[in-house]
C-alpha cells in the first residue's frame, strides 16, 4: 500500500507570533514607480464591510458584462496633514537621514505625540537642496478628531515616501504640500492596486489546537487531546522554533498585496447600512471601498502602500459599480 501523502497540519508561517509593537504598522520597503511625482502611502479608519455588485469587465470571463456580488471593506479615510519633510542621503551602510524641514504651522494635538522641532522651519529649506539627496519623504499624520467613529484625537504619526519624476522635482513636490492637507486622490485612484497593511485582531493566549491548526490526539489518549505528542527529540537538549507551542495568537502586523480600490466617495450616506456600521457608526468623510476584506477589527488604523507585486496582467480599469447594500447590519 503506497504512502498516504497530505499537506502539513497547520500554518508554519509568520513567526515569532508575538504582539506587534503599535498599532501603527510600520513600513520597511516602497516600490518604485513612474510618472509625476506623488505620495506613494496613505491611512484610514476601518469602519466595517459590506457588500456591493460591480460589472463584470473580463472579455473572457463567462460573466462578462454581468453584474458579480463583490465583498468590500469601507475604509474611511479624512485628509492628512504633512508635518515635515525628510531627506535621504546614500552612505555605505544605506539610507541615512541627511535633515528635516518642519512646518510652522502643525496641529496642537502632535505635541502629545512627539516634541515638534522649532529650529527645522521652512526657512531652512536651501540647506538641503544642495545636498546629493537619495530619497524625499514626507512625516504625515491622520486626524482622527474628524472620525466621529474613532474615540481619540491624539493623531498617529508615519512616514509616506515621495515617488515618481526625478529628485528635484520630488523636493519641489514636497515643498508644494508642506503644512497643507493631502487627500486619498493624491495617492491612489479607483481601479489601482494597493497593498493594506495593519494589526489583526488579537485573541490572546490560545493553544497550539487553534493558534497552529494541529490535528487532535486520538480518543485512546489519557490525558488531553488539544495538545502535541512531544517537543521533540532527546537530542539536541532544547526544544525547537518549529515545534507548535501555545501563545500569543492575533495582533500581528500583516500585509496583504493587491487590493483593487473599487470606489472612492465623498458622500458617507451612500454606504452608510441603516443603524450605522457595527461598533462603528456612520462615514461622515471622504472613504474607500477596497475589494475583499482587511485586516484588523472595526477602528483600526489601516495603511495603504502603492502595489509591490502587480500582476502583469492586472486590469486596472476603473470598476463599474452598480450598487452598494445598505442593508441594516445589526444581528450579522
Amino acid at each position: 500500500m503506497s504512502q498516504r501523502r497530505r499537506p502539513k497540519r497547520g500554518s508554519r508561517a509568520y513567526g515569532p507570533r508575538k504582539r506587534a509593537a503599535s498599532q501603527t504598522p510600520r513600513l520597511d520597503s516602497w516600490p518604485e514607480i513612474s510618472g509625476a511625482p506623488k505620495i506613494q502611502g496613505f491611512a484610514g479608519y476601518k469602519a466595517g464591510m459590506t457588500h456591493a455588485f460591480v460589472v463584470d469587465k473580463r472579455v473572457k470571463s463567462t460573466t462578462s458584462g454581468m453584474e458579480l456580488q463583490t465583498p468590500v471593506t469601507v475604509i474611511e479615510v479624512p485628509p492628512m496633514k504633512i508635518a515635515a519633510v525628510r531627506f535621504y542621503e546614500n552612505t555605505i551602510v544605506g539610507l541615512k537621514t541627511a535633515g528635516e524641514v518642519w512646518a510652522q504651522d502643525v496641529d496642537a494635538l502632535l505635541s502629545k505625540r512627539l516634541n515638534v522641532p522649532k529650529n527645522h522651519t521652512e526657512a531652512s529649506f536651501e540647506r538641503y537642496e544642495k545636498l546629493d539627496v537619495e530619497d524625499v519623504r514626507v512625516i504625515a499624520y491622520t486626524q482622527p478628531k474628524l472620525v466621529s467613529g474613532v474615540p481619540k484625537k491624539v493623531p498617529e504619526i508615519m512616514e509616506l515616501r515621495i515617488g515618481g519624476g526625478t529628485i528635484p522635482e520630488r523636493i519641489a513636490y514636497a515643498k508644494g504640500i508642506l503644512g497643507k492637507e493631502v487627500t486619498i486622490n493624491d495617492f491612489a485612484a479607483e481601479g489601482a492596486f494597493v497593498d493594506v497593511i495593519a494589526v489583526t485582531k488579537g485573541k490572546g493566549f490560545q493553544g497550539v489546537t487553534k493558534r497552529w491548526g494541529v490535528k487532535l490526539l486520538s480518543h485512546r489518549n489519557s490525558k488531553h487531546r488539544r495538545g502535541i505528542g512531544n517537543l521533540g527529540p532527546k537530542r539536541p537538549g532544547y526544544v525547537r522554533s518549529t515545534v507548535p507551542q501555545a501563545g500569543q495568537l492575533g495582533y500581528h502586523q500583516r500585509t496583504e498585496f493587491n487590493k483593487k480600490v473599487v470606489k472612492v466617495g465623498t458622500e458617507g450616506a451612500e454606504i452608510n447600512p441603516k443603524g450605522g456600521f457595527l461598533n462603528y457608526g456612520e462615514v461622515r468623510n471622504t472613504y474607500v471601498l477596497v475589494h475583499g476584506s482587511v485586516p484588523g477589527p472595526t477602528k483600526r488604523l489601516v495603511r495603504f502602500r502603492d502595489a509591490a507585486r502587480v500582476p502583469k496582467k492586472a486590469d486596472t480599469a476603473v470598476p463599474e459599480v452598480t450598487y452598494v447594500s445598505t442593508e441594516s447590519k445589526q444581528g450579522a
